[in-house]
């Protein structure tokens, strides 16, 4: 794309600048859509669709004004958000403390409200929201205590969520991925091993999870769902 068009839909990537969330702006970036990206992080897009801004999910004031500056710039309607914006540290009931506990639940649950709070005020009916959980939050995961708690929080935000909105017809749902060969999953060290116990046998790709976040918040073929949590994972959880 080479521009802004005010007449195109919008949608909101939190986490935009890298993994999952990256290839999400990109997949709405070529449907022709403008994106506004939030993350803490700098912008690696040069699409001209694209509008940018540093933001910390957990600061509710910055991120109404980073909408506030950037919606009227696309034609002041959101028609998706998409929360991607996660963080994953391991924690247990001997290694936690107040410090990490607000920090994970600041970031994976407190970002999610605060970011469709923010821009419920831009959504136009019809519009989607599309949340990220985690098989993690579908099933105990080994050395993360917090880290599951916060998904499972957030697969029932979405549920609270959609009820909520359902009047002016803007559907919330969520995605729960599994091990996703993303730079952050990498890192981890633990992504050889995990494969092993996937029945289909790989890691999942970020385009591939940005193509479910196309369907449930951009396409008209998940018109009649929300208040749903999906799992790809590769069958690992079932």
């Amino acid at each position: 794309m080479s521009g802004l068009n005010t007449s195109a839909k919008t949608i909101v990537v939190t986490g935009a600048s890298a993994g999952m969330g990256r290839e999400t702006a990109v997949r709405f970036s070529d449907e022709g859509w403008n994106v506004i990206g939030l993350d803490l992080r700098p912008s690696t897009s040069e699409a001209g669709n694209v509008l940018h801004a540093q933001v910390d999910v957990t600061d509710r004031a910055a991120v109404e004004s980073a909408l506030s500056d950037l919606a009227p710039r696309i034609g002041g309607s959101i028609h998706a958000v998409a929360n991607v914006a996660g963080i994953y540290p391991t924690s247990t009931l001997d290694t936690f403390d107040e410090t990490l506990y607000r920090r994970i639940f600041d970031v994976n649950v407190l970002g999610v409200l605060n970011v469709t709070a923010a821009a419920s005020a831009y959504l136009a009916d019809g519009s989607a929201v599309v949340n990220f959980a985690s098989i993690d939050g579908l099933a105990v995961s080994k050395g993360q205590l917090l880290y599951c708690a916060s998904k499972a929080a957030v697969i029932m935000l979405t549920r609270s969520l959609a009820f909520e909105l359902a009047p002016r017809r803007i559907r919330v749902n969520a995605i729960a991925p599994g091990w996703i060969d993303t730079e952050e999953a990498r890192q981890l060290g633990r992504m050889q091993k995990a494969i092993a116990h996937i029945p289909l046998g790989r890691a999942g790709q970020p385009s591939e999870i940005a193509e479910w976040v196309w369907i449930l918040g951009g396409s008209d073929s998940s018109s009649y769902v929300t208040g749903t949590t999906l799992n790809i994972s590769g069958g690992e959880v079932v």
